[in-house]
């Protein structure tokens, strides 16, 4: 009897582990803030569910440029798909958070025009030297912007879809306006240098808070315009500061505190290897080696 009793109690506790264990994976959450999935500028509204010609419309649709670079939303490991007629190249994030992410309509052109001559493979889909299966971080180039697929023909896009847990598509706008925008993207710990151009908010003895309107980073030679973000910028007693003629020609000597709320400034970071932050451009992430402050 006993026995009895102990199996019913160990066959209970077992599916009661089950049971939690079920529960506690499907209750996993996408990260409140993930990175935003293309570096630059892209237009999208809020189409999740729009009626398609095959159902629910299961993702939002971002327009970019061709080509534009794809990022990783969080870190995780990657899955290439290139056995779909609709998606097209696709590639899955699945992320640490337990969320997957779909990229659809990756590129799949050789040249500027809609030639669909490339296969879906790293450097032409995929971001060049990505393997499948391999780990990546947060804002890591994983593909490029394209119209493979069913898109064929219309303007590229990203189709992007968020799965919490790995489950069923939910409507990823409020991430997506809420995502962190980087900067520039590049491998971490290699070197970069960027020219921010924009106007001053406030400026102290050690720092310049600039409201950024274009940024271009070298020397992967990635250019953005109409920022209009506010960044916070270190600038040491090292770095050098002038004011320069509006027409152009020699910089003179001068002061932060001379800056005005406004003024024109184009500030070149001192060289660094790249962090997130960085890419981020999180307040003192980045350090000014030239501050030119543009007369008026």
């Amino acid at each position: 009897m006993n026995l009895f009793r102990t199996t019913i109690r160990g066959t209970l506790l077992l599916a009661v582990a089950i049971v939690a264990g079920t529960a506690s994976a499907s209750a996993r959450k996408p990260p409140t803030t993930i990175v935003f999935p293309v570096l630059g500028q892209t237009q999208y509204t809020d189409d999740f569910g729009e009626p398609r010609a095959g159902g629910a419309h299961q993702g939002i649709d971002m327009m970019a440029p061709k080509r534009a670079l794809a990022l990783a939303a969080e870190a995780g490991k990657v899955e290439f798909w290139t056995t779909s007629a609709t998606a097209g190249c696709m590639l899955y994030l699945h992320g640490q958070s337990g969320t997957t992410y779909y990229y659809i309509h990756l590129n799949n052109d050789l040249t500027k025009r809609n030639d669909n001559r490339g296969k879906c493979v790293a450097g032409t889909s995929y971001a060049k030297g990505l393997k499948n299966g391999a780990k990546v971080v947060a804002g890591q180039v994983i593909g490029y912007v394209g119209d493979s697929g069913d898109a064929d023909g219309l303007h590229p896009h990203l189709h992007f879809e968020l799965h919490p847990g790995g489950g069923r598509a939910v409507d990823p706008y409020q991430w997506l306006k809420r995502g962190q925008h980087l900067l520039f993207a590049a491998r971490r710990g290699t070197p970069f240098t960027l020219d921010l151009r924009g106007t001053v908010v406030v400026a102290s003895q050690d720092s310049l808070q600039m409201k950024v309107s274009s940024v271009s980073a070298w020397p992967m030679r990635q250019r953005q315009s109409k920022l209009a973000r506010k960044i916070l910028v270190l600038v040491s007693s090292s770095a050098t500061v002038q004011t320069v003629p509006k027409a152009g020609g020699p910089g003179k000597k001068s002061k932060l505190t001379n800056a005005k709320q406004g003024q024109a400034v184009d500030l070149w970071t001192a060289p660094a290897p790249t962090t997130l932050k960085a890419e981020r451009g999180d307040d003192l992430a980045l350090s000014a080696s030239l501050v030119s402050l543009i007369a008026p």
